[in-house]
C-alpha cells in the first residue's frame, strides 16, 4: 500500500508531474466523426450518380417519351395501338418502303406495357455514359447502335425471305424497342471504365446475350443484340478522344522563351563595336 501511496496522489496524478487539463469525459478517437464522414462520402458518391435533368437531359428525355408511349399503349384502344406500332415498326417491309420513319419511330416504343425495367436499363447504361461524354455523343451512340443493328438484322431477314428460307410473313413481324440503343450504350460505356469494370460490363452483357439465345430463338434478336453491343465497342476510340483531348491536340504549342539579354560589360561593348 505504501508503494501505491508514493506512486500516485489522491487525484491520480504522479508526483512531479505538472498540473494539466483533465481529459473530457468520453474523449477519444473521433469515431463518430469518422462514421459521419463515411456516410457523407457515400451519400455524395450516390448523389453524384443520380440522373438529373442537368446531367442527363438525353436519358431522362428519352425515358419520358418511352414512358408516354408505354402509358398510351396500356390505356388506349388495342387496335389503335397495334396500327400505330405497325406503322412505326422497323420490319423488312417498312424498311424497304418507309426507312426513315421506321428507323426513327421504332425506337420510341417498347414491347409490352411494362416500363420499369427500361428505367433501370437507362440508369445503368445510358445515364452514366452521358455523364462521361455529354448528351450529344450519348445520343449518337444510341442512334448508331439502333440503326446498325436494325438494318443488319432485317437485311438478313429480307435475304432469307428472298432465298425461300423464311416465309414472306417474316417481313411484317413487329420490330420495335430500345434494346439496341441500350446495348450499344453498354458496349460504349465499357470502353470508358477501368479494366476490371470493362470486364465486368462485357461479362454481364455476354451473360445476357447467352440467356436470350437459350430462351428466345428469334432471328432478329439473335442478330441485332450482338451487333448493337459490338457497335458500342467499335466506338471506343472515338469516345476516348473526348473534346478535352481534341482541344489539347489542336492547341498551338507555346513559343520558346526568348533568351535573356546579355549583361552589359566592357568585353560585350568591345564585341559590339567590332
Amino acid at each position: 500500500m505504501a508503494g501505491l501511496r508514493m506512486g500516485a496522489g489522491r487525484d491520480g496524478s504522479r508526483p512531479g508531474a505538472g498540473p494539466g487539463p483533465r481529459p473530457a469525459p468520453g474523449a477519444g478517437p473521433p469515431y463518430g466523426l469518422l462514421r459521419y464522414g463515411l456516410r457523407a462520402g457515400l451519400v455524395d458518391w450516390l448523389l453524384a450518380r443520380v440522373p438529373t435533368p442537368r446531367r442527363n437531359p438525353f436519358a431522362l428525355g428519352y425515358l419520358a417519351v418511352v414512358g408516354a408511349t408505354t402509358t398510351f399503349s396500356k390505356l388506349a384502344d388495342p387496335e389503335l395501338v397495334l396500327r400505330l406500332q405497325a406503322a412505326s415498326s422497323s420490319d423488312g417491309h417498312n424498311l424497304l418502303h418507309h426507312p426513315l420513319r421506321a428507323l426513327l419511330l421504332s425506337g420510341f416504343w417498347v414491347a409490352g406495357t411494362i416500363w420499369m425495367p427500361y428505367l433501370w436499363a437507362f440508369a445503368f447504361t445510358v445515364a452514366p455514359l452521358e455523364r462521361r461524354i455529354g448528351p450529344g455523343r450519348a445520343a449518337a451512340v444510341f442512334a448508331i447502335g439502333h440503326i446498325s443493328a436494325t438494318v443488319l438484322s432485317q437485311s438478313v431477314v429480307i435475304l432469307c425471305v428472298e432465298t425461300g428460307r423464311l416465309e414472306s410473313e417474316a417481313m411484317d413481324y413487329l420490330d420495335i424497342g430500345v434494346s439496341y440503343g441500350v446495348l450499344a450504350s453498354l458496349g460504349a460505356l465499357a470502353g470508358l471504365l477501368s479494366r476490371r469494370g470493362r470486364l465486368l460490363a462485357l461479362g454481364a452483357a455476354g451473360a445476357l446475350l447467352a440467356e436470350q439465345y437459350t430462351s428466345d430463338q428469334d432471328l432478329v434478336t439473335g442478330i441485332g443484340h450482338p451487333v448493337a453491343l459490338l457497335a458500342g465497342v467499335v466506338l471506343w476510340r472515338w469516345l476516348r478522344g473526348g473534346p478535352d483531348r481534341r482541344s489539347r491536340r489542336r492547341e498551338p504549342a507555346s513559343p520558346p522563351p526568348s533568351p535573356a539579354p546579355a549583361p552589359a560589360s566592357g568585353g560585350a561593348a568591345v564585341l559590339d563595336r567590332m
